[in-house]
């Protein structure tokens, strides 16, 4: 299933390589700060996303998007029956693959949204239903986006060694804030 989906990753990120001569073609560079259900267990993040967007009317354009989400582990220490045992998360990492929408409110003021899968790259790592908020103010090529991304997923079984934790379920979120260069 993951190999059909990176596929289909590819497939998204060549269509966009072969109209990227017209414009609509998106590369944003972001840094993340993790929330809710994992920000103890992961310091920060960066994302490099790629995306093409058509008008569809003159205020609304439409498109999809793809991308790469790395988010950086840290050790967490836990006290069990008295006795203290120290683990350091691994990095998780997501390729979004999702349909992407936005609204300009204004010439360079704009509200989005993209919607997807996000496939986990990691061991123990199956992905979710992706979802990103975004408001960005642009200037000509260039643009600042603030997002809130989530990644929710159902259940998961993560392991090392003789050790194994199952999540029931949860949301792997962040705010981001980056630059976008449109060609």
């Amino acid at each position: 299933m993951k190999k059909v989906l990176l596929i289909a990753a590819f497939a998204v990120f060549g269509f966009t390589q072969t109209q990227a001569q017209e414009e609509g073609f998106k590369v944003g560079v972001n840094a993340a700060l993790p929330l809710g259900d994992y920000s103890e267990g992961y310091s920060f993040g960066a994302a490099l996303d790629l995306g093409y967007l058509f008008d569809v009317a003159d205020s609304f354009q439409v498109g999809a998007v793809t991308g790469y989400q790395h988010f950086f582990g840290k050790t967490e220490t836990e006290e069990f029956f008295g006795t203290t045992v120290e683990f350091e998360n691994d990095d998780a990492q997501f390729i979004p693959i999702a349909a992407s929408a936005r609204f300009f409110a204004s010439e360079q003021f704009f509200f989005g949204a993209d919607l997807g899968y996000a496939l986990g790259l990691n061991d123990g790592n199956d992905g979710g239903f992706y979802y990103r908020p975004k408001v960005g103010y642009g200037l000509d090529s260039l643009a600042i986006v603030l997002s809130y991304t989530g990644v929710s997923f159902s259940d998961q079984t993560f392991s090392e060694g003789d050790f194994e934790v199952t999540v029931d379920g949860g949301t792997f979120s962040s705010l981001q804030l980056g630059v976008e260069f449109s060609f």
